[in-house]
């Protein structure tokens, strides 16, 4: 299925500003999450085709959310991203064991994000 509409979850303002520039400009839809929860919620209203998961947010964290989001029967198809300046080893191990399709560390590279998610489509 061709990914068209992302969901973006970060908690910084500009974080989700710059996202939303570069995949408004890949040709995506985007809406915008600024945490966890918000983000389990909207992934049931709005069903978009991938969601970019931030990691370090207050109350529910990014690996948190990914998982209530990969291990629900109704959204467990939607592929996560997870962007974020953690980058060691065993966050990428946690990550994917929490569900994520795959990891991506900040700072973003535009052209690097566009085509991980063509790729995906």
């Amino acid at each position: 299925m061709p990914i068209k509409k992302i969901l973006v979850v970060d908690d910084s303002v500009s974080a989700r500003q710059y996202l939303t520039v570069v995949l408004a400009t890949g040709g995506y839809s985007v809406i915008t999450a600024v945490s966890g929860e918000e983000a389990i919620i909207k992934v049931k209203s709005e069903m978009p085709d991938l969601v970019l998961m931030d990691v370090v947010m207050p109350g529910i964290n990014g690996f948190q959310a990914t998982r209530a989001i990969t291990k629900d029967e109704d959204t467990k198809h939607i592929p996560v991203l997870i962007l974020t300046s953690k980058d060691m080893e065993t966050d990428r191990i946690w990550g994917m064991r929490q569900g994520a399709t795959g990891f991506i560390s900040k700072p973003i590279n535009p052209a690097a994000l566009l085509a991980q998610i063509s790729a995906l489509g």
